[in-house]
């Protein structure tokens, strides 16, 4: 049976479908993955961005179609990692800013085919130089073949029929784009993973539905729950309990977050509020959570709570942490200060080295490594600082780290585009804290652009870059 237009749940029927499509199929993308350099984690990161993206959804009742696109795309945000994950947390991004203008909570074959336009609209506003042969290409040119086709569609499933079938047409050109592709002998990666998940989609509509269990762990890697607040001193917490809330309002039209601002302030730190349509979500550190929890009770209906406690906390934080996404916090500062610096780094050498340049905070992360905008997020809600600059030292890192000035406005938040630690160093080599921001980062900028730097890595396969061959063995 056709359907002739998408509602909440067999939208997120299809995403998840096409998630765990992705993830099955992961490292296929992964050894596909020649551009810039083989270094294999092109799949690995749009699954971890999409499963994110899941857990939001999946943890989820709403029904309509706006709601559920509008958190599978917060989701997929604060859990992107690396180009392609961003890439694509901006195309449901877009997917989402057109469903919302819909009038109900479905969305007709004419208001969907303008959602995948939207999406691949949104996909290229994300990227400072796009570049063709690449999946921007691919979502660009499926999106346009079924708006030309518009008037011939009249079911979702002949839509995404044509989508999908453009989308492998465009893939297998892009080694005629993108040269590098071509001299390897591949097509785009981060195409063919987005063609897993639009494929994904496409079973769901005709019925063919992945096992659910594929969907409940985290894939590839651990989940992390690493707190920042374990490296202090027990004696220096001076708020105990890590306290968050969602609370669905009982008038959002009358409600005004600085009803809740100002009590929450006086009772605890780190206190973040946001409000999303008809929900508000707070965090605060606090020794009185059944109070704040009390407090929120007046404006709606909690649906979540967590409460952590941070003492108790830092006696089990291991000092070893998992791979993926691990935190070291270097000189966080209690009292505010001008600036502080992130970085992305790994191994306790180049971390330490850092540290002595003075950096304040450090992600683990890096080639095949890449954290998540949300962990960016932590750093920065953990620094008690005027100007925040991040050294991403990693081109695949950068627009992650972008991300943060997006998600977080009321902070001052300057990206160093460092692609390599060499770039990091000599950065930090030519800050001054007494200057103000533009001259730091126009002095940092410009030592980042007289550094020269070569790496030697392992390849994940056999391929040819600029006329030489490249083994895995």
């Amino acid at each position: 049976m056709a359907n002739y237009s998408v509602s909440g749940n067999l939208f997120k029927r299809m995403v998840t479908n096409g998630a765990v499509n992705l993830k099955n199929n992961h490292k296929e993308i992964d050894h596909l993955n020649v551009f810039p350099v083989p270094d294999g984690d092109t799949g690995t990161n749009m699954q971890m961005t999409m499963m994110a993206g899941i857990r939001e959804i999946e943890s989820k009742e709403e029904q309509s179609i706006i709601d559920i696109s509008k958190i599978l795309s917060r989701g997929l945000l604060m859990g992107a990692r690396g180009n392609s994950g961003v890439i694509l947390s901006q195309f449901f991004r877009g997917v989402y800013t057109e469903i919302a203008k819909i009038n109900n909570g479905t969305a007709t074959v004419k208001e969907f085919i303008q959602a995948l336009v939207g999406g691949y609209q949104m996909a290229y506003r994300a990227v400072m130089d796009p570049v063709e042969g690449t999946i921007l290409t691919v979502v660009r040119e499926a999106a346009e073949k079924v708006l030309q086709e518009e008037a011939n569609l009249y079911s979702i499933e002949e839509v995404m029929d044509l989508y999908v079938k453009q989308a492998h047409e465009t893939l297998a050109r892009t080694p005629e784009l993108l040269p590098v592709l071509k001299e390897a002998g591949v097509v785009d990666s981060g195409g063919a993973g987005f063609i897993k998940i639009i494929e994904g989609m496409q079973m769901a509509l005709n019925g063919e539905m992945l096992a659910e269990a594929e969907v409940q762990a985290r894939p590839q890697m651990p989940d992390m729950k690493t707190d920042t607040h374990a490296f202090e001193a027990v004696q220096d917490i001076k708020f105990a309990y890590c306290t968050e809330f969602i609370v669905k309002l009982f008038d959002p039209e009358r409600f005004n977050d600085v009803q809740i601002k100002k009590p929450l302030t006086q009772m605890g730190d780190s206190l973040v509020v946001v409000v999303m349509d008809d929900l508000l979500k707070v965090h605060v550190h606090t020794n009185q959570p059944g109070v704040a929890l009390t407090l929120a009770q007046k404006y709606g209906e909690l649906q979540t709570i967590k409460i952590d406690n941070m003492k108790i906390q830092h006696h089990n934080m291991v000092t070893e942490h998992d791979t993926y996404g691990q935190v070291q916090v270097a000189n966080v500062s209690k009292e505010k200060t001008r600036y502080a610096i992130i970085a992305v780094a790994s191994g306790e050498g180049i971390k330490g080295a850092f540290t002595e340049l003075g950096v304040d905070y450090i992600i683990d992360g890096g080639q095949t490594m890449n954290p998540s905008a949300e962990e960016f997020v932590k750093a920065v809600e953990t620094l008690n600082a005027e100007e925040i600059i991040i050294i991403p030292n990693n081109s695949n890192i950068i627009l992650t780290a972008e991300q943060t000035i997006d998600l977080m406005p009321e902070r001052v938040i300057r990206v160093l585009k460092t692609r390599n630690i060499a770039q990091g160093y000599a950065s930090l080599m030519v800050f001054d804290p007494t200057r103000d921001l533009d001259e730091n980062i126009e002095d940092m900028t410009d030592a980042v652009s007289q550094v020269q730097s070569g790496e030697v890595t392992y390849a994940v396969r056999d391929t040819t870059v600029n006329g030489i061959e490249i083994k895995t063995n």
